[in-house]
């Protein structure tokens, strides 16, 4: 595990990296002598978010146009899950992609969870990197452009992302999170502080190879998990976290957790048959 934290842990240039401002100053990738990514797919699960659908999907909208003005990638999609929802989302997301070629929706004819969700994500996405997130935007998204620069420069296969100040979530939630990593890093044997945070970027390598299963929140710690198994490296960064002003989060709910557990009891016997498949990484 390879681990970047930028307020503990780095030192001389190497924290100066780390600690720059996202967005400021962008050096293009021809500058750089670095190819730019072809495409970056980044998509949100949602299940009744009207009231933040579209400023997630603006604010992603705007990084994604730096991104391609300062040659870091080429193109990119914002794609939107439906989870069957029952206020305006699909049609505030229907709107939105038929105003905006860059904008797609996969709807759900039926409530699929967070697992089933972010399985539908990775499957539509194209690019040959793709972020997942939360619609309520737990940071902010200029943080993706400090993520890129740091999946190419230690070329790694993925960016997890933890929460540098969890105090806003709550003291429960906050609890339930101690214990939830502490358990996974247990079992699993892997050094991921905050596993469950919605911030996973990703090579195309790793999604062609790592095959997801969960239909719970479990499916954040599998898709970590199941990469590491198959020798893809993992490198964590820690970004500002601001929780959820509307609507309300069940992953703290009894029905969530139990199903958590479930899952993670029948993944711990399957990865004993896995075999590491990673081979060079490239951009």
């Amino acid at each position: 595990m390879l681990h970047a934290d930028a307020e503990a842990r780095d030192h001389g240039p190497r924290r100066h990296f780390l600690r720059r401002k996202a967005g400021a100053d962008p050096v293009p990738a021809a500058s750089s002598g670095r190819q730019p990514f072809k495409k970056l797919s980044i998509f949100f699960p949602m299940w009744n978010e009207e009231q933040y659908i579209q400023r997630a999907v603006s604010a992603a909208r705007g990084v994604c146009l730096e991104l391609v003005e300062s040659g870091q990638i080429l193109d990119y999609e914002l794609i939107v899950v439906d989870d069957a929802s029952t206020d305006g989302t699909p049609a505030i997301a229907d709107a939105m992609a038929a105003a905006d070629d860059h904008v797609r929706v996969v709807h759900h004819a039926r409530n699929r969870k967070l697992g089933g969700s972010l399985k539908s994500g990775f499957a539509a996405a194209t690019g040959d990197v793709v972020l997942y997130t939360d619609a309520d935007l737990p940071f902010e998204m200029t943080e993706l452009v400090r993520a890129l620069r740091v999946l190419e420069t230690y070329e790694v296969d993925m960016v997890s992302a933890y929460r540098l100040d969890r105090t806003g979530e709550g003291p429960r939630r906050a609890v339930y999170s101690f214990f939830y990593n502490g358990l996974v890093q247990l079992v699993f044997g892997t050094r991921v502080r905050d596993i469950n945070f919605a911030f996973k970027l990703c090579r195309r390598q790793v999604l062609d190879h790592v095959v997801l299963k969960s239909e719970s929140s479990f499916i954040d710690a599998e898709l970590v998990i199941r990469a590491q198994r198959a020798g893809f490296q993992v490198l964590q960064i820690g970004v500002d976290y601001f929780p959820r002003t509307r609507g309300v989060s069940t992953l703290s709910s009894f029905g969530v957790i139990r199903a958590m557990v479930l899952e993670m009891v029948r993944l711990r016997r399957e990865l004993k048959s896995v075999v590491p498949v990673k081979g060079p990484t490239s951009s």
